[in-house]
């Protein structure tokens, strides 16, 4: 089924309209960034130096790593009602001060090394190069979860039912909080995976080097390798919300999705480094951490993802966004009016009138590039994909 996401009305002139791009993270430059999270607006930031907090959606960070370690890098965050976490080369850190002190957990970790980390309904659970371990008790201490022995790098959940990516043996799934894992291999060409999240009943992996990113829609039971634009390496990092899915590759930089991945389209513009190794979304920006330039920060307003038209009376609905060929204009009122198409410096590449109150029309020519549909004094914006 085809998705419809309805463009919003833009109200400024074209001369004062632009296409944003990635604006890097003030306090963050030339920084390994490993792991992201969101957190009551507050913005955790964590890589080879420590981690770093935002109070102003990724603008600035500052670096909040107290009581931390300084020496390793941090791999990872969760949080739950009361507390923020933290997975690092030395273990795990806990704070109930949104980052301004750390305090070490890991009593019961055999390995202070870990990969990932997510807290789901009572537990905390942990990946490490030995393993999974979880906690009951908010990280005071540590037991094992399975996968004994297995170089464990990222997890998530769908519900209560895990799903672990390894270093060499694929995926496993436990509905049982561990206490027992079932390999999940089935079309799969990748045996190591960094990334993996859960989005709705769909399950993303990155995959490892020449090949990309997997997806299984019926609980890990069988997997597909995705094309629709990707680029073909490794994925080291994800995001969700329920409009898109983020893909942060290493190398090609960063790819969503507003499908459920059977079609993406690239976000590289202003990056300053593509190789990413997480993603994040806040409430307005998209959020991604790169290996040797810091944090940066893309609107999620100039995604355009199913917003309304401005207008009730008229109930425009002009799909799909992204559009490769076809961009159709539906409910609008059905007297005859002029449409001009402008590129985002105001110049008319096309024009016609739309005689129906759901009319076709061929975009199919245009360079990919972001452009402006002017229907009377409407303006909608869309991204043509090549």
């Amino acid at each position: 089924m085809k998705i419809k996401w309805v463009l919003s009305i833009c109200i400024l002139t074209f001369s004062n309209l632009s296409f944003s791009q990635w604006e890097q993270s003030i306090g963050t430059e030339n920084l390994n960034i490993q792991a992201l999270i969101s957190v009551d607006n507050h913005d955790f930031a964590g890589g080879a130096t420590g981690s770093y907090l935002s109070t102003d959606q990724s603008a600035t960070y500052v670096f909040s790593n107290s009581g931390n370690d300084d020496f390793g890098p941090t791999r990872g965050y969760t949080a739950d009602n009361d507390y923020v976490y933290t997975c690092t080369s030395q273990g795990v850190f806990r704070s109930d001060d949104y980052g301004t002190s750390w305090i070490s957990k890991s009593n019961g970790l055999p390995s202070l090394l870990c990969h990932g980390m997510i807290s789901v309904s009572n537990y905390l659970l942990v990946g490490t190069p030995n393993g999974v371990f979880k906690s009951s008790d908010q990280g005071e201490n540590w037991e094992s979860a399975g996968m004994n022995g297995e170089d464990s790098r990222c997890i998530t959940n769908n519900a209560d039912t895990l799903y672990v990516g390894t270093n060499g043996n694929g995926i496993f799934k436990s509905i049982d909080f561990g206490n027992s894992w079932t390999s999940v291999n089935n079309g799969l060409s990748s045996t190591n995976f960094r990334a993996i999240e859960s989005k709705g009943n769909t399950i993303f992996a990155g995959g490892q080097i020449g090949t990309g990113i997997f997806r299984s829609m019926d609980f890990g039971n069988s997997w597909e390798l995705l094309g629709g634009g990707l680029a073909t390496g490794s994925y080291r990092g994800f995001a969700s919300n329920d409009q898109l899915i983020l893909a942060g590759s290493f190398g090609s930089g960063v790819f969503y999705s507003t499908d459920n991945g059977d079609s993406w389209t690239e976000l590289n513009s202003g990056l300053l480094d593509e190789t990413i190794f997480d993603l994040e979304i806040n409430d307005n920006y998209i959020v991604a951490a790169t290996n040797t330039q810091g944090v940066f920060r893309f609107p999620l307003s100039e995604l355009n993802l199913g917003l309304s038209s401005e207008n009730a009376s008229l109930s425009i609905s002009v799909y799909p966004n992204p559009v490769a060929n076809i961009l159709t204009i539906e409910n609008i009122n059905p007297s005859i009016q002029a449409y001009t198409i402008e590129d985002i410096s105001g110049n008319i590449i096309q024009s016609g009138f739309i005689e129906k109150s759901k009319q076709i029309i061929d975009v199919s020519h245009l360079p990919g590039a972001p452009y402006y549909i002017k229907i009377n004094d409407n303006t909608f914006r869309f991204l043509k994909t090549e």
